[in-house]
């Protein structure tokens, strides 16, 4: 017996040191900090190459210089009342963002005065936040008490999370209790069981929410509240027909919620985000700082290879989908001129590089940011580009599916082989509330030139003076509808009516993506949803040839409905008119085209009705560059002048031209047109080159088989361009005869193209 009193206290003593291990870590004891985008081992790290790492201490010294003003200039915690771009909404934003960047500060350079500072501004906020009520702003759907709507409530814990965490330590036990009970702990419930409608569904809105509620309780070590960011609240008593301000649904009918949800719904497995690449840039920004702070404090997630990987993959996503100066294609509601310079791209970039395997073209990336974030990722950055270690990243042809499973049409971006021209085609699902009604629509580039644009939102973000900042009305009465776009419309109405409840039913199908012939690029997609009873094809090439300076854009747009309707395709060009082949009317005083779905915010400025067949052109002049036009007419049809502006008096919309190709009364057909860009105007020297067309005419020729559409350019040389396209079989492998004027051609594969002099 007494032989075994030793071993039985040995494993008692076994069992009691499991039990407090586990008791030591559901109670946080273990934990360290800082632990979310800085670590311990990276903060000693950081501190050991301080001075010799260029980007990072260039980095530093400005975070260092703006946060060491703002100490100066005391602490300013306003009663919120202001919608965005007011005082006190900007007031608090830029708290968000100085407080992070002093608990950084406080990790890096060992000062006190950064500690003391965040405390002191948490402070402040812990006194006034029990008492807030909801925010006075009454306009949004899921309003905030900081903010006039959640989502900036979220952004603000967001960062103010990994300014705790690194503060966490210098705080004593007391001072933690007092910012958690007042501050923290009723500020992420708020967010969550208070604000269900925001927190629990599939959008931009609640990943932030949930990411904002998950730092947090990563930092306090809240089992309850990580739960519900990665998987969402079990009970929410959402009604299925609530909607948000844009129009969209808050919630389907036994839809999954949570963090890794919004992984699962709105990304593609090529890391494409449903809403698009501006609502996608502004999401990665809580989506890769929480992957980081889960990779750091619970890695048996194993975060970054979730759904394949696909966070990596959307980084990637991301950069494809820009033009060649970095800004972003401006897809559904996306304003011009946001860029991978966006502090969220920063970020996106130096956390892909360190946890996706090092990919040394990201550092080119990086290096024209010439910024990192201030962590472990951002040494990675500077340490790769300091030891030469940087690639080119090179932007190609590319096709990246919609859909959770990828399933739901795609964007196919071509590109000529200097990267300078580029094209994006949209053949994909609705996008969610930020969603345009734009199937089959295109957008097409000149390095920065919109050779014809997307418009983008109808917003001045954060500018007060234009309704607070938020989306105007023209949002849904201009930039949402059809006829804003470079896509077809029927009888005047927008797809699906301009009806999200219809438009979230629907996408578009990919046809065909062809880019293994840099010479010859083919984009093609279907749409037989947006009109009923009506089916819709559209076909796009990129064909480089001597017989053009640059690489030309074909466009085929055809048409096929039971009944007879107007077809109008519109182009949006930038520039000022050169030249066309045809007289047109002009009228004494400015008409509107419409009164409805967007066409009562167009002026008509010009109008040519054609009596034959014949091919049009018009050729235009952007940033010294020529752009032609050319575009097959059949008798009847109609080429109309227009510029956006007409029924808004308060001057919300650009005055941006437009081309409208019309054919009054059919129920079939195709339009076919063809782009130049040629030749260039030098002011210093007053000489234009290459200013006309090479073009002589474009013709399609009648078949009677209708699995097939076919067309000539012809040049003025006398070289013709002849295509073929089969609309029913894209193998590679099916052989296709045709006959075209007496003449048989033998191809496999979709399509045929040959060129004769």
């Amino acid at each position: 017996m007494q032989k075994l009193i030793p071993h039985l206290s040995i494993r008692i003593l076994q069992q009691f040191f499991v039990v407090f291990a586990i008791m030591f870590c559901l109670h946080g004891y273990a934990q360290e900090h800082p632990n979310l985008i800085l670590t311990k081992k990276g903060v000693t790290d950081i501190r050991k190459h301080l001075g010799q790492i260029p980007i990072f201490d260039q980095t530093l010294a400005a975070t260092k210089k703006e946060v060491d003003a703002e100490i100066a200039s005391g602490i300013h915690v306003p009663i919120p009342k202001d919608m965005a771009g007011g005082y006190t909404h900007d007031r608090h934003k830029k708290n968000w963002l100085i407080l992070q960047k002093a608990g950084i500060l406080y990790q890096l350079l060992e000062d006190e005065k950064y500690a003391i500072y965040v405390h002191d501004v948490l402070k402040a906020y812990a006194a006034m936040y029990p008492t807030l009520p909801l925010h006075p702003q009454t306009r949004s759907y899921a309003r905030g008490k900081i903010f006039w709507q959640c989502l900036n409530d979220a952004n603000w814990l967001v960062y103010v999370s990994q300014a705790y965490d690194c503060i966490y330590t210098y705080l004593s036990k007391q001072e933690r209790e007092y910012l958690e009970k007042n501050l923290f702990v009723p500020y992420a419930n708020f967010l969550s069981e208070g604000s269900p409608q925001f927190f629990n569904r599939i959008h931009n809105h609640s990943t932030w929410g949930n990411v904002a509620v998950g730092m947090i309780g990563l930092v306090m070590n809240n089992e309850k509240l990580i739960n519900n960011a990665l998987y969402g609240l079990k009970s929410d008593n959402i009604d299925p027909n609530q909607k948000d301000n844009d129009g969209g649904f808050i919630k389907a009918k036994g839809q999954k919620t949570g963090f890794l949800a919004n992984l699962d719904e709105p990304f593609s497995p090529d890391g494409y985000y449903t809403e698009g690449p501006y609502y996608q840039r502004y999401a990665m920004y809580p989506f890769m700082v929480f992957a980081e702070a889960l990779q750091n404090v619970k890695p048996e997630l194993k975060i970054f290879e979730y759904k394949d990987g696909v966070l990596i993959k959307a980084v990637y996503a991301l950069l494809n989908l820009t033009k060649t100066n970095g800004e972003f294609f401006p897809l559904n509601d996306g304003q011009k001129g946001m860029s991978y310079y966006s502090r969220e791209l920063v970020s996106a970039v130096d956390i892909a590089y360190h946890f996706g395997g090092n990919d040394a073209s990201l550092l080119s990336i990086a290096k024209k940011q010439n910024k990192v974030q201030l962590d472990d990722t951002g040494l990675a950055i500077a340490l790769g580009i300091q030891q030469g270690k940087t690639t080119e990243f090179i932007k190609k042809s590319i096709e990246l599916r919609d859909g959770s499973d990828g399933s739901e049409g795609s964007v196919g971006i071509l590109r000529s082989k200097d990267q300078h021209l580029e094209l994006l085609m949209k053949y994909t699902a609705q996008g969610l509330s930020h969603g345009h009604y734009d199937k089959l629509s295109f957008s097409y580039y000149n390095k920065d030139t919109e050779i014809f644009q997307d418009y983008g939102l109808a917003r001045f973000v954060n500018i007060e003076q234009k309704n607070g900042g938020g989306y105007l009305k023209e949002n849904k009465t201009w930039a949402k509808q059809t006829i804003a776009h470079n896509t077809i419309i029927q009888d005047e109405t927008s797809h699906f009516g301009g009806k999200f409840e219809i438009g979230s039913k629907h996408h578009s199908e990919k046809y065909l993506f062809d880019s293994s012939n840099p010479k010859l690029q083919v984009v093609s997609a279907k749409d037989q949803n947006a009109y009923p009873g009506t089916k819709l094809h559209r076909t796009m090439i990129m064909l480089e040839d001597e017989d053009f300076e640059k690489p030309i854009l074909i466009d085929v747009m055809q048409f096929d409905s039971n009944t007879i309707h107007q077809f109008d395709l519109p182009f949006y060009y930038n520039g000022q008119i050169i030249d066309t082949n045809f007289e047109y009317i002009t009228p004494s005083s400015l008409e509107i085209l419409g009164n409805k779905n967007g066409y009562q915010h167009l002026w008509l400025e010009g109008k040519k009705e054609f009596q034959n067949d014949e091919t049009t052109q018009v050729t235009w002049l952007s940033k010294n560059t020529f752009y032609t036009l050319s575009t097959i007419i059949k008798a009847k049809d109609e080429f109309l002048f227009a510029r956006i502006g007409a029924n808004d008096p308060k001057f919300n919309l650009r005055r941006d031209p437009s081309f409208i190709v019309r054919k009054p009364k059919t129920k079939n057909g195709a339009f076919i047109s063809v782009i130049e860009t040629h030749g260039l105007y030098d002011p210093v020297t007053e000489i234009a080159n290459n200013a006309y067309s090479n073009i002589k005419g474009i013709t399609k020729f009648s078949i009677q088989n209708e699995k097939y559409i076919a067309w000539a350019i012809i040049t003025k040389k006398g070289n013709t361009h002849t295509f073929i396209l089969c609309t029913s079989d894209t193998n590679k492998k099916s052989t296709h005869n045709l006959s075209l004027n007496g003449k048989t051609y033998t191809w496999s594969g979709p399509y045929s193209y040959t060129k004769e002099n």
